[in-house]
Formats: structure tokens, C-alpha cells, sequence
């Protein structure tokens, strides 16, 4: 009786059983391992973009304009801004469909990560984006002065698409919040419905 008594509470205590096809399922997304591992490699790569362009800025100090200090400048912080954004992507990421990284406690766990979920980190994400467009797009503004001469980078309608190409980011990042956030309305009347019936 006591064997039988104890053997349902062991079997409780150790999770509840899936099949094997569920287990597969479930399984496969360890398959997003090697991504993220490569997204840590390509972070390592802007680590040594980032060195040589502030090898670059150092060296040519003395001997540069004001306007391309500032521009080499914008270049490093778009590069830190990208390996923002790669931060999130890995440690957000595998903590939402991976598997957790248990850092409670931790005393360097992201302020951000304790509450991150699939539609957060969409918001974070294009946000993120939208701080990378706008660096490249001030870069733009600020070589705008040599439009129509050799020295210029950009054409007027290079430009164009440019500002066209953030604002496009603007409107998604605003159409993604505006959809979660009736999504969580959606969420909250349903629990209040829920508790109202209890």
C-alpha cells in the first residue's frame, strides 16, 4: 500500500508525462541553438569593427574635419546600437523559446529581462531599430551639405527613400505596440470576466 501510495507522487513530482511525438516537438527548439551561437560570433565581429573604427578616429584626430570626427563618431555608436540589439535577440530570445537562463538573483541579470515575453521583445526590437535608422539617418543629414557634388555619398532621392524607409520603421514599431496593447486589453476583460463568474 505505502509503495503503491508513494509511487503516483513520485511520478507527480517529476512532471506530467508527454509522448514521445510532443517530446520531439518540443525538443526541436534546441535546434535555434547554433543561431544564437551565431549571432554571439557576428557580436564578436562589430567588437573588432568597433576597435578598428575607434583605431581610425584616434589615429586621424589631429588631421580630420569636425564634421567627419562626428560622422566616425555616429559610426560607433550605430555600431553599439546594432550590438544592443543583438543583445537582445540572444539573451531575449533563448530566454523566450529556448529554454530560461534562471539569472533571479543574479546581480548583472537586464533590468528588462525580468519581464520579457515574445510581444516585448517585438516592441524592444523595433525600437531598437528605429534608434539604429535614426543614427544612420543624421549621418545622412549631416553629409547632406555635398548633395550634388562629387564628395557626397547619397543622391536627393538616396535621401528620400532613406527618410521613407524610417518612417515606414515608425509606423510598424507604432501598428506593433497599438496591436499588443489591445491584445493585453483583450486579456485583462477576459480575466475580469473570469473573475466576476468565480
Amino acid at each position: 500500500m505505502t509503495s503503491e501510495s508513494k509511487a503516483p507522487s513520485a511520478r507527480t513530482a517529476a512532471g506530467p508525462q508527454i509522448g514521445p511525438f510532443a517530446q520531439l516537438i518540443f525538443g526541436s527548439r534546441w535546434l535555434q541553438l547554433p543561431l544564437y551561437v551565431g549571432l554571439i560570433i557576428a557580436q564578436s565581429v562589430y567588437v573588432l569593427l568597433f576597435l578598428k573604427e575607434l583605431w581610425h578616429l584616434v589615429v586621424h584626430s589631429f588631421d580630420a574635419s569636425e564634421q567627419q570626427i562626428m560622422l566616425i563618431v555616429l559610426g560607433l555608436i550605430d555600431v553599439v546600437m546594432i550590438s544592443n540589439l543583438l543583445v537582445m535577440v540572444i539573451v531575449g530570445g533563448y530566454e523566450t523559446f529556448v529554454s530560461r537562463l534562471n539569472l533571479n538573483g543574479h546581480p548583472d541579470e537586464p533590468e528588462w529581462l525580468s519581464h520579457v515575453n515574445a510581444s516585448v521583445l517585438k516592441i524592444k526590437l523595433a525600437m531598437a531599430i528605429i534608434g539604429i535608422s535614426s543614427i544612420s539617418l543624421l549621418r545622412t543629414f549631416i553629409e547632406a551639405g555635398n548633395l550634388g557634388t562629387t564628395r557626397s555619398n547619397f543622391t536627393e532621392t538616396g535621401v528620400m527613400w532613406q527618410v521613407l524607409i524610417h518612417l515606414t520603421f515608425i509606423i510598424s514599431a507604432i501598428g506593433i505596440a497599438w496591436v499588443d496593447r489591445l491584445a493585453d486589453n483583450a486579456h485583462r476583460k477576459e480575466a475580469g470576466h473570469g473573475h466576476g463568474h468565480g
